[in-house]
């Protein structure tokens, strides 16, 4: 029907007009609709024509201000001239000259009218170009501005996308690292001994102290034994020992803890680390572990501390988070004292080793404190030394008799990954391990010495126990194993030092220590095998 409509209001009719049909309402409208856009058309132009009569009514009126204005200012000067004239009457010339004048100036005036329209026609052009110049920068330069804007959002997309990937790369070779550092550390023993030499106070080494020179695991005490009947010569008898380090007299701090800094590294990556020097009064066990002040002599606490927290800062650049808390216990006659106290003696409490339900061993009444950086950890190893039991004995004025456990918990969030870690780092200065009768030790030192011996004792059964896998390991025999069971079995890193003294009058003790860490040594203690092999009960 549309079409035929079309067709009928393209028909010619009569007198040059098209007629519709009384039922085209449709084509009537479309003609109505026409005819108003052609008014709408006239309207419009109309409109125009009016706008355009407006301004040159307007420039018009402006024209005639103008013009009444110097018309003014000439009938003010045809004023003058006529009182010139009623004045100089008889001045015929200068009239003419003034006329004269005056035409010229019309004639400026005029010329310079002309000029005014000139140039506003052309003032007018020039703003006309010059909007049209500044919308076409504008243009260009938004253009331009857009194309750098997506240009940018595009790379910084890409920036993103790359740090992402580069995070994710980062974090899973910092995975593949811990799993490869602990297979490494696996390899060399869960359970491993270092052997140091304590220097002699004049320098140099004894005779009966042999250490090889292109062998740095082996140690060789020699013993010179007379004959008995003056008719054969004396005869040299000696005890060859391995351990997986042995550091001569000469061997610096620092050169003793790169051997162990991995270790340490191990306790940021989830695993308990312990570190114990074991040897008599005298050997160096303290200046091993704690050192002195100055940084060339500094002790293995210092250094672990500030490797851990050097450490946790660089991890923080991959999203992790720790936090630390430090212990520091000290185990008297099977007694336990709290090192970080500082209330009164009269009110000290008693301390218990407990288990919570994660299994984990903790201390009841124990200080602990949550430390940020290594100066707070040195200042609670400073006050600990302060309240350590020593006493005097026969093999040193001032002889520890007590064992010291410096414990740093660490835990560790990555919130970004989803990823927890926790363990302990612990750091043991044993007490002396010298005999009843080397150490001279009566009344109140003589029961020290008593407990001293039978814990260290029970140590080397608990080792024992872990080396043979027995089903049964004694921890609870004594405070100290019960204490450090954590540091023994499961996941943890062990590391004994055994210190030994240079004097010839020590060599008893020497060899004493010797063997003893040697059947620490042999042990071979491989953990993962533990969970594997065999289920072992501990109590």
């Amino acid at each position: 029907r549309a079409a035929g409509a079309a067709t009928v209001a393209a028909a010619p009719s009569r007198g040059g007009t098209q007629k519709r049909n009384p039922w085209d309402l449709k084509g009537k409208v479309s003609d109505m609709e026409d005819k108003v856009r052609n008014y709408q058309m006239k309207v419009k132009t109309l409109n125009q024509e009016n706008e355009v009569l407006q301004d040159s009514v307007s420039q018009s009126q402006r024209k005639m201000v103008q013009v009444e204005k110097e018309l003014q200012i000439q009938r003010s000067q045809i004023g003058e001239y006529e009182r010139k004239l009623q004045v100089l009457a008889g001045v015929q010339d200068e009239l003419e000259k003034v006329l004269s004048d005056k035409n010229f100036l019309q004639k400026e005036l005029t010329n310079l009218e002309g000029k005014y329209k000139v140039m506003e026609t052309l003032r007018d052009s020039q703003e006309t170009e010059l909007q049209t110049l500044k919308l076409s920068v504008q243009e260009s330069t938004l253009a331009r501005v857009q194309a750098n804007l997506r240009d940018s959002e595009e790379e910084v997309r890409s920036l993103k996308e790359t740090v992402a990937q580069q995070k994710d790369e980062i974090y899973a070779g910092e995975m593949e690292r811990r799993r490869l550092h602990n297979t490494i550390q696996e390899l060399k023993g869960n359970i491993r001994v270092f052997c140091r030499v304590r220097p002699l106070v004049g320098g140099g080494l004894p005779k009966h102290i042999q250490l090889a020179t292109s062998d740095n695991k082996a140690i060789t005490l020699a013993k010179t034994e007379e004959s008995h009947t003056g008719k054969t010569a004396d005869t040299q008898k000696n005890y060859n020992f391995s351990f997986d380090r042995v550091f001569g007299p000469r061997t610096s701090q620092q050169e003793v803890f790169e051997e162990i800094s991995l270790l340490v590294q191990s306790a940021l990556d989830g695993y308990n680390v312990c570190c114990f020097a074991y040897g008599q009064t005298g050997s160096g066990k303290t200046y091993t572990m704690e050192g002195d002040e100055f940084d060339e002599t500094r002790g293995v606490i210092p250094r672990a501390v500030q490797q851990i927290f050097k450490a946790a800062g660089k991890l923080g650049e991959q999203g992790w988070e720790f936090t630390f808390t430090a212990s520091f216990v000290e185990i008297y006659n099977e007694t336990l004292r709290d090192l970080l106290y500082t209330g009164k003696s009269s009110k000290r409490p008693e301390h218990e080793i407990r288990k919570t339900a994660s299994n984990e061993v903790t201390i009841t009444n124990l200080t602990y404190e949550r430390v940020i950086n290594e100066d707070q950890v040195l200042g609670l190893i400073a006050l600990a030394n302060q309240n350590r039991s020593t006493a005097q004995t026969a093999q040193n004025d001032r002889s520890s008799r007590s064992h010291s456990v410096f414990q740093l918990d660490i835990e560790g969030v990555n919130a970004g990954r989803d990823v927890k870690c926790k363990s302990t780092l612990c750091l043991v200065d044993l007490a002396g391990s010298e005999r009843m009768v080397k150490s001279q030790s009566q009344g109140d030192r003589f029961k020290e010495m008593t407990a001293i011996n039978g814990s260290l004792s029970n140590l080397g059964i608990v080792i024992a126990a872990l080396a043979n896998k027995e089903s049964y390991v004694p921890y609870r025999n004594s405070k100290l194993t019960y204490l450090l069971q954590g540091c023994l079995g499961g996941n943890s890193k062990t590391l004994m030092f055994v210190n030994i003294a240079p004097e010839p009058d020590s060599f008893g003790e020497t060899l004493n220590s010797l063997r003893f860490a040697s059947k620490v040594t042999h042990s071979s203690v491989c953990i993962c095998d533990l969970s594997v092999n065999k289920k072992i009960r501990v109590d």
